[in-house]
């Protein structure tokens, strides 16, 4: 099945005048729990197909749909319902309510499910012991470490039950030690069946996913990936398409 689907996407910026072209004739599938990586230098466009993806931007030209149905022609309701529901992100630097406790970030999600005070803990509960952080559940976020609130990100996104989480340069404010966890982190919800895309600069963040796309000038000029076991032997490869 089909997480993301992109058909001949540009986005261009500015007017006829003064233009700039983030995104060049994009083509792109993403299917339902992989691990993607997508690589590249500031300016390549990695955030730019981040938003497109995650529906935070819209397209000059050409088709997004994700999970199956097309973004065009989408209200702002209906866009907030897929970035509440189907999409969730987690940011480099967390994009959490530095006044608030750890339970109202978590279960910033729920706002617009009218869920009980009671299943809102209950689930919040669930996702922070996931994490291995329940105990931190009425802690101020401001008082957390970057790892603790790295992990109250995470908490956050899973929250959701949305099936495919955008990380954006997710591991940019940690220390190499919480940078790896992050990352293994975001494996084992792979594993769980997620569909994981994370935006990085960095070689060994990406090393940790099963696809890698490197972009440069709004373009992807190379997909890279770990296929899967050939007829009955054990042999691996990498290939590019």
């Amino acid at each position: 099945m089909t997480a993301i689907e992109l058909t001949h996407v540009s986005k261009i910026y500015g007017d006829s005048q003064n233009s700039l072209t983030a995104l060049d004739d994009i083509n792109l599938v993403i299917d339902k729990g992989e691990f993607v990586a997508v690589i590249g230098p500031s300016g390549s466009g990695k955030t730019t197909l981040l938003n497109i993806m995650g529906c935070m931007d819209t397209i000059t030209k050409g088709e997004c749909k994700i999970s199956g149905k097309s973004t065009i022609g989408l209200k702002d309701k209906q866009l907030v319902e897929i970035r509440n529901r189907v999409v969730s992100f987690i940011f480099q630097h967390y994009a959490l309510l530095t006044n608030y406790s750890v339970y109202d970030n978590v279960t910033l999600p729920f706002v617009e499910r009218n869920m009980s005070k009671r299943d809102c803990m209950e689930k919040a509960r669930h996702y922070l012991n996931k994490l291995g952080i329940e105990e931190l559940l009425h802690s101020k976020v401001k008082h957390l470490s970057g790892g603790q609130k790295q992990r109250v990100a995470i908490a956050r996104a899973l929250a959701s039950e949305a099936e495919i989480i955008f990380a954006d340069e997710p591991t940019g404010a940690l220390d190499s030690v919480n940078a790896d966890n992050l990352m293994q982190i975001l494996a084992d919800l792979n594993e769980e069946g997620k569909t994981i895309v994370v935006i990085t600069h960095d070689s060994h963040v990406a090393s940790y996913a099963k696809r890698k796309l490197a972009m440069k000038d709004g373009r992807i000029i190379s997909d890279e990936r770990l296929c899967s076991l050939i007829d009955e032997s054990e042999e691996r490869y990498t290939g590019n398409e």
